[in-house]
Parts: C-alpha cells; sequence; structure tokens
C-alpha cells in the first residue's frame, strides 16, 4: 500500500530568494564652467620650473591649450609636424568625432612651445614622438594632466576649480571679450556649427547679459 506521507518527505527545491531592488545611479552632478582670468593662469605657469624639462613641456602644454584653445585629447595627439610656429598655425588631426581642422597660435604663445621643443630635440627625442611626451618618448595621458592640473592650481593659490577644459572655456570667453566675430570663434574651437558655439559661449561668457546690467545707473542713498 503506497504511503500517503511519501509526498511530504519529497525535497522541494527552495524558491529562487529575491534580489534587492536596484538603486538609481544619481546622475552626475556637473559643475559649472569657470573662467580663470589672465593673472590666474599666469600664477599657473609660475607654479612649474622653467629649468626642469618637465617643468617646460607643461609650461608649454598649458599655453597651447589656453592660447589656442584645444581640447586635452587634441593638445596630446599632436605631433612636430603639425605645428607651424613662424606661422601661427596648429594643425589638430585627430579632432572630436574624428574632424580636421587648422587653429591659430599667438606669438606669445607659439615662444613657450618652441621653448620646449628645443628641450624635447636636446634629450634627443623626434618626430615619431608625440609634441608632449615623457622624457623617453612616451605619450602624455589625459588622466596625467587632469590629475596635475588641480595641484598646480592649489600650488598657485587659485581658488577655482583648475582643469583642463577651463582652459578652452578661458580661451573661449576672451576672444568674445575682444570682440572676435562668432565665426572665427566657432571654426577655432572645432564646433559642427555657429549654434554651438552661440550656446557654448552663452554658458560660459553671457557679454551681452553683463553688459546690459552693468549700463544701468543706481546709487545707494
Amino acid at each position: 500500500m503506497p504511503n500517503p506521507y511519501a509526498a511530504d518527505r519529497v525535497r522541494r527545491p527552495r524558491a529562487a530568494a529575491t534580489p534587492p531592488p536596484r538603486r538609481r545611479a544619481r546622475p552626475q552632478r556637473r559643475l559649472p564652467a569657470e573662467v580663470l582670468s589672465d593673472d590666474e593662469v599666469q600664477r599657473l605657469l609660475g607654479a612649474l620650473s622653467q629649468r626642469s624639462p618637465t617643468g617646460v613641456r607643461n609650461r608649454a602644454l598649458i599655453a597651447l591649450m589656453y592660447r589656442a584653445g584645444l581640447r586635452v585629447s587634441e593638445a596630446l595627439s599632436l605631433y612636430p609636424k603639425d605645428l607651424d610656429l613662424a606661422n601661427g598655425a596648429v594643425r589638430v588631426l585627430r579632432g572630436k568625432g574624428g574632424r580636421s581642422r587648422v587653429v591659430g597660435l599667438d606669438p606669445g604663445g607659439a615662444a613657450m612651445v618652441a621653448a620646449w621643443l628645443a628641450v624635447r630635440a636636446a634629450e634627443g627625442l623626434g618626430g615619431d614622438a608625440p609634441v608632449f611626451c615623457s622624457l623617453v618618448g612616451n605619450p602624455l595621458t589625459t588622466a596625467y594632466v587632469r590629475r596635475r592640473l588641480p595641484s598646480l592650481g592649489r600650488r598657485a593659490g587659485i581658488e577655482k576649480r583648475v582643469h583642463a577644459h577651463g582652459l578652452r572655456h578661458t580661451h573661449a570667453a576672451q576672444l568674445r571679450v575682444e570682440g572676435v566675430d562668432i565665426g572665427i570663434i566657432s571654426k577655432q574651437l572645432g564646433h559642427t556649427s555657429i549654434a554651438t558655439t552661440v550656446r557654448y559661449l552663452d554658458h560660459i561668457a553671457p557679454v551681452a547679459v553683463i553688459e546690459a546690467v552693468r549700463a544701468r545707473g543706481w546709487t545707494a542713498k
């Protein structure tokens, strides 16, 4: 006779544990753009040695991003053949979206890059190494630059956030204040359209808003 309780002795598989609900990742807070003054950039440069090879190199890199408005990835992708310092031209072959362009560089910025090229040549580095490389020819990384700039900013006593893209912001803001045509600024920055440049500039340097409010007269009584 079959045992009526036999089924109760069969080990049933345990129900799978219900996984805890996933926490939604918090969206990264985008910090507002901070534009440096020329004095602050000068202090940043002053925090670097003009005698050590790496100091000369890093001064040239900062000068190039500040005076030509390059993204850090664009600056680190340059090779000596891309520089025409005598004519103030820099050829960017690996821009955002794979687009290439030629940007301008003023004589002051070009002189600082030339100083590094001279040191670089003395170290025996040739055209097969990127412009901004280690003393044995290895490429610099964006991570290195992003770590280095904040520490330099603290050393220089700059209270603003100091980062690579901030130098690009500063370049664009200064061009706008100087009255450079919006089309030229757009080409210099490598934007796909002037509308992008207008939004970019309105975000970092709302000149029209500031001038309109400054023009109002008011005296406290």
